[in-house]
């Protein structure tokens, strides 16, 4: 930083930017738990939203050529400018968090599982119709597993965009997380506080992608079948 003159309000050096994440410790993980909290209830909820949707868009043809367009503007949406209004509708408390982080998931999971449930084998469709199966074996037998490496490659985009969306979230009005350190930092041209709140936030979203890769590795042990 001293070679090119850069100002450490602007960018502080490593050096202080580690001194800062430990003196201030507490501080920093303090404001991730309610953070991880909100990300990890929008990744369930979003996720799971998303799966029961992509399930019935797949056995209903006409709910998914009527809602997916509507769905898709929805998404279309920025993230910025839904999170006032659902802090306006719900409050300041953790529950417009939740559902900021649960709307930036559920998109990504969505369109995924619905590709994954229907990229099912024809002759293995087949084969199910002359066992004379059930729709619901159908589902749980072929489609639930042969799009379980959709699933998961989604739910790894939404590891990392639920605490996107939670960090987002606590920008409007919260008094407490790692998106309401950020904004309070910033304020106080704080920058090695800046960098370290970045930093503890970005080390927590690498470490739920990790987390759900390695529940992929122990759910997934073959790869979808790719043209169909």
């Amino acid at each position: 930083m001293v070679v090119f003159d850069v100002k450490p309000f602007i960018a502080p050096s490593p050096g202080l930017v580690l001194n800062t994440l430990y003196a201030k410790r507490e501080v920093l993980l303090s404001n991730l738990l309610p953070t991880a909290m909100e990300a990890a209830g929008g990744f369930l909820l979003g996720n799971l939203a998303a799966i029961l949707v992509a399930t019935l868009f797949v056995h209903s043809k006409t709910l998914q050529d009527i809602f997916f367009p509507v769905v898709l503007m929805f998404n279309a949406i920025p993230i910025v400018a839904k999170a006032p209004i659902l802090v306006l509708i719900m409050g300041n408390g953790v529950e417009p968090k939740i559902t900021i982080a649960a709307l930036v998931c559920f998109f990504p999971t969505l369109v995924n599982m619905v590709r994954g449930l229907e990229s099912v084998n024809p002759q293995a469709m087949e084969l199910m119709r002359v066992l004379s199966a059930s729709k619901t074996e159908v589902f749980f037998k072929l489609r639930l597993y042969n799009s379980l490496p959709y699933l998961f490659s989604a739910l790894k985009i939404s590891a990392s965009t639920s605490v996107i969306g939670a960090i987002v979230g606590e920008w409007i009005g919260s008094t407490s997380g790692i998106g309401a350190l950020i904004i309070q930092a910033m304020y106080n041209f704080d920058s090695a506080m800046l960098y370290a709140t970045v930093i503890v936030g970005s080390v927590f979203s690498v470490a739920f992608f990790l987390a759900i890769s390695f529940a992929e590795r122990l759910c997934v042990r073959w790869q979808a079948p790719v043209g169909h």
